[in-house]
């Protein structure tokens, strides 16, 4: 068997593994990307948390 002579079944099976490896980063990058989206709406949420509790204290709701 020369160097030159590759199976057309073997570079289908080099590709598929290219294009599995591509996907699953693809979606853990998309994962990340929405931890991350999160983890920016947590100060907004606290914020609101801290507004409403004042609010609630001056009503003398707490």
């Amino acid at each position: 068997m020369s160097r030159a002579a590759v199976e057309v079944e073997d570079l289908l099976k080099v590709v598929l593994v290219l294009v599995v490896v591509w996907l699953a980063l693809e979606i853990v990058g998309e994962v990340f990307d929405l931890f991350v989206g999160l983890l920016n709406l947590f100060p907004t949420v606290i914020g609101v948390l801290i507004v409403v509790l004042i609010v609630l204290w001056l009503l003398d709701r707490i």
